[in-house]
């Protein structure tokens, strides 16, 4: 486990709690992503995982099914990919990334089903649909997000392209990615721990400083 995620507050199973998942009555909801906190991570440009920022450069997303299936298809034959149609999925760091493409059960097996439905200008994502066969941890040269209700990421330029097939195939460059990271000189603020209340206000600032 990233020292970063090792830092994240737990649920009362012991899992850590990504830095999008809101709170609710001092339980994380892991179903659910929260608009406050993906438009502080983006801002901010914070890992989604979790929740310190992310120095320039690329940043990492794991990709599965149709998505993983264009990018291959697009390093395959040459050409520049970026994701035309806007993804509510949030960028993170590398070692944040392969982590996630191991433990969550969606992104870990190509049979595990979405456990809650997505919906967003261009996805539809329904509970119970398949992972399918294609997944990747991938990072991207460029990102820009636009801001609402939900956050959406568009991702272009790929830098790296790590297929899965389950998420332990990562298992190695994970232990690499741990065991080479430089430690990180600030941790994860309060907002984006386990103070729901907290989030929301700092949202609140963040988007009158930004309209």
């Amino acid at each position: 486990m990233p020292a970063a995620v090792a830092a994240r507050p737990r649920d009362h199973r012991g899992y850590p709690v990504l830095a999008i998942t809101p709170w609710a009555d001092g339980e994380p909801r892991f179903a659910a992503t929260g608009t406050a906190r993906t438009f502080i991570c983006a801002v901010e440009r914070r890992c989604s995982i979790c929740g310190i920022r992310m120095e320039s450069g690329p940043v990492w997303r794991v990709v599965a099914d149709a998505e993983a299936a264009a990018i291959a298809t697009s390093i395959a034959d040459g050409h520049r990919y970026q994701n035309n149609a806007a993804t509510v999925e949030a960028p993170g760091h590398r070692a944040c990334m392969l982590y996630a493409a191991m433990v969550c059960p969606y992104l870990a097996r190509p049979n595990a089903r979405r456990g809650a439905p997505a919906t967003a200008a261009g996805l539809a994502a329904d509970r119970g649909d398949r992972r399918g066969a294609a997944a990747a941890v991938v990072g991207f040269a460029q990102m820009e997000y636009r801001l609402g209700d939900p956050v959406l990421f568009r991702f272009a330029d790929v830098a790296e392209f790590l297929p899965h097939e389950v998420g332990g195939d990562h298992l190695a460059a994970l232990i690499e990615a741990i065991a080479t990271e430089e430690p990180f000189s600030q941790a994860s603020p309060p907002y984006l721990l386990s103070d729901e209340p907290a989030a929301e206000r700092h949202y609140a600032r963040l988007r009158r400083s930004v309209a």
